[in-house]
């Protein structure tokens, strides 16, 4: 089974998105002094992007800490990006920093908190992945 890791901020945007996916998820935390999870299955992540006009910074911290372990690192299958349209070529820019970095697809990106077709849209394709998966194992 495919299992999900996100971040939130504060403003919880992602939260909201994944809990309308109504698929059991991981959190990371905003505390760098709170544990990290830890996947015990292959994952999918959702990212939102918090970079600087000029694209800096737009994974967060905690993903990066996150990502920076091996093992949670060797289970991640693909990225789900969420951003805001508002800031032109950095939209959703973390899915693809990650992606390039870990040499996993992006899957799909949304905005804000992301719409009902979003929603639907991201649920089949995680049913579609987990198939992909079973078949693969």
């Amino acid at each position: 089974m495919v299992g999900l890791v996100y971040f939130s901020s504060g403003s919880g945007n992602t939260a909201r998105f994944v809990a309308a996916l109504g698929l059991s998820a991981m959190r990371i935390p905003l505390r760098s002094s709170d544990p990290m999870p830890m996947p015990d299955r292959p994952y999918v992540m959702i990212c939102p992007t918090y970079a600087d006009g000029e694209g800096r910074g737009a994974v967060p911290k905690q993903v990066i800490r996150f990502l920076n372990d091996e093992a949670r690192r060797a289970g991640l299958r693909g990225v789900i990006g969420a951003g805001n349209r508002n800031f032109g070529q950095t939209y959703a820019l973390a899915a693809r920093v990650i992606a390039d970095k870990c040499r996993v697809p992006v899957l799909y990106r949304f905005e804000l908190a992301g719409t009902p077709t979003d929603i639907a849209r991201v649920r089949d394709g995680l049913k579609k992945l987990q198939e992909m998966e079973c078949l693969t194992v």
